[in-house]
């Protein structure tokens, strides 16, 4: 392995790998370091697998602005690569009367994202097409879906290899150094060995130790608002088949922690009930999923689920979640910050990139090429 880099990116997410494959292509000599094994082993791998479309994130965040333009770019490449999606729309339900001033408003807010093809889907019409939802109105969104998340990353990893990035796994980022000429990364390897090297540039996708990382670099994370929450959501596998063909999300909570214990699809007809929300104490990755949570999802997907039995569930996965929680609880915007004001040019920071950043991965490495560029 070469010890000299135009840019090393900490991390094999989904987004480390778009940022990788992006700046290979361009001819960059590009490292990927990896703590695991292979790509994917967190965050990235431990998810809903839904390619959103940009609906409930404020005008003018990146988390919106990215997403509605990652789900074009996301599907456009898959197409062109062979990765597997469905475009299986998906429906926002409001139960009952007293949600439907929220739903207005969810509309109102995707509408002014620019997302595409939303429209309304009235009490009669939910009954006929859609006997077994408890709902007064529904927004469809057409253009939401899901993919083969392995897929996207192997796909993103081979562009990324084809445009000669090496990658560094089972090695542990142990140091991170601004020198006068960029950077000095201090790895140690599977070994146990120290391995040093010099990048011009850094890019922070570490995702769940996205803010370690920064923190490695040198930023006071909790100056600068980086500190992450992990949030850890749980799946159960719902056996009721023929129940619905899209997926299902029920009105969210204001505070945008979660979108509610919604029903997604995957690529063989499946259906899943999730994620919860339960923010993790301690930043330790348990990813069992309690029997005894059974009850809770029972109740949740009941308020909108009409003849479901207790039976019909069982434990599937959980993930945890990167989240950046602000004063009173609300979640912020995604970062992508070039790091030059603080001293430290050539690095950017992706801290609290969660849900939508499957989707939005494609952009987020645009973002970052650019700021890298500038």
């Amino acid at each position: 392995m070469s010890l000299a880099y135009d840019v090393v990116v900490v991390g094999a997410g989904v987004v480390g790998l778009a940022c990788a494959a992006r700046l290979a292509a361009r001819g960059l000599r590009t490292l990927v370091v990896e703590r695991h094994a292979t790509f994917g082993q967190e965050t990235s791998s431990r998810n809903s697998e839904v390619v959103h479309a940009g609906i409930y994130y404020p005008e003018g965040s990146l988390k919106a602005r990215l997403c509605v333009a990652g789900n074009r770019s996301l599907y456009a490449w898959c197409d062109a690569r062979g990765v597997a999606t469905a475009r299986t729309g998906k429906l926002i339900v409001a139960t009952s009367a007293r949600e439907e001033p929220e739903l207005e408003r969810i509309f109102a807010r995707a509408t002014a994202n620019g997302v595409p093809g939303l429209a309304w889907v009235e009490r009669a019409e939910l009954a006929r097409r859609y006997p077994r939802l408890v709902a007064s109105r529904a927004i469809s969104s057409p253009t939401t879906g899901i993919v083969d998340g392995h897929g996207l990353m192997a796909s993103l990893a081979a562009a990324a290899r084809d445009g000669g990035a090496d990658f560094a796994y089972r090695h542990a980022l142990v140091a991170l150094a601004r020198e006068s000429e960029g950077w000095r990364v201090e790895l140690r390897d599977p070994t146990g060995e120290p391995v040093a090297l010099r990048a011009a540039r850094v890019v922070n996708a570490a995702g769940l130790a996205s803010d370690a990382v920064a923190a490695l670099a040198g930023i006071d994370v909790d100056e600068a608002g980086y500190r992450l929450t992990w949030v850890k959501g749980s799946y159960f596998r719902l056996r009721a088949p023929g129940l619905v063909d899209t997926l299902v999300y029920p009105v969210p909570p204001p505070d945008l922690r979660g979108l509610g214990v919604h029903v997604t699809l995957d690529l063989a007809g499946g259906l899943r009930l999730g994620p919860d929300v339960e923010v993790l104490a301690a930043r330790v990755a348990d990813y069992r999923v309690p029997d005894e949570a059974r009850d809770a999802f029972f109740a949740a997907a009941s308020t909108y689920l009409r003849g479901l039995f207790l039976d019909d569930l069982t434990p599937d996965q959980a993930g945890i979640r990167p989240k950046l929680l602000r004063p009173g609880g609300a979640v912020a915007d995604f970062v992508i910050a070039e790091e030059s004001a603080r001293g430290l040019p050539g690095l950017v920071s992706l801290i609290g990139i969660e849900s939508p950043g499957l989707t939005s991965a494609l952009e987020i490495a645009r973002e970052v090429d650019a700021r890298l560029s500038a």
